[in-house]
């Protein structure tokens, strides 16, 4: 089940409107600029990759940051089953918008896109990368309001980032793959993925406030 809530936690990152979007953009414009159906597809898969690896690095890093200081493992050892009811109710209000925040996100020039993008399968790699790191409110709460704690309190934890990389790959691959072949039907596949994330997101918020207080029941009160 903790393999399950990574992977969907990625894949519900990347059909969040700011990440999609972007997404699309992305593969849209690496499309305009390579004349090969393959050589598109392969760099959508570079694109991807690259995403992937983004969240899967930054999240490793931080468990295996956090966890390696005995100091701190000590005591998210002793608490951090009774922090982890009160963090997965907030990341819940955030993914219901009943809390919301703004963050700044890493900008990149249209200009810099262009030369990036003509530098074939690494150029779109490295677009990926770095869009991954463009954290909007609704990624980062699912990110580190969400992942970052199950990863920590949970024995397969340093695996997880990565499972939650895969989760955010498999959207994008699919509308890569999508704009190679001519779908026609992609537009109107984009909009039902965009309503299907709304409620997707209202489901998976309702029951994280539902884990968060059994979490508080259990090991606060």
């Amino acid at each position: 089940m903790i393999i399950l809530t990574a992977l969907w936690l990625g894949i519900l990152t990347s059909i969040s409107p700011c990440p999609l979007a972007t997404n699309i953009a992305a593969i849209s414009f690496l499309s305009k600029k390579i004349a090969h159906p393959k050589a598109v597809l392969l760099s959508g898969i570079s694109y991807t990759v690259g995403r992937m690896l983004a969240y899967a690095i930054l999240g490793f890093l931080i468990v295996k940051s956090l966890l390696s200081v005995p100091l701190v493992a000590n005591f998210l050892q002793k608490y951090m089953n009774k922090a982890l009811g009160p963090i997965l109710i907030i990341a819940g209000l955030f993914l219901l918008d009943i809390l919301k925040f703004n963050i700044p996100s890493l900008a990149i020039s249209e200009k810099d896109q262009k030369n990036i993008a003509e530098s074939g399968m690494f150029g779109a790699f490295i677009l990926g990368f770095i869009f991954a790191l463009s954290f909007c409110p609704i990624s980062a709460a699912l990110f580190f309001g969400s992942l970052i704690p199950i990863a920590i309190n949970n024995k397969f934890g340093l695996s997880l980032p990565f499972i939650y990389g895969i989760g955010t790959g498999l959207p994008v691959l699919i509308f890569a793959i999508g704009i190679v072949f001519g779908v026609a039907s992609l537009s109107r596949w984009f909009h039902k993925v965009v309503k299907l994330e709304i409620y997707a997101r209202k489901i998976t918020g309702a029951i994280f406030i539902a884990v968060g207080a059994y979490y508080i029941f259990a090991y606060i009160l």
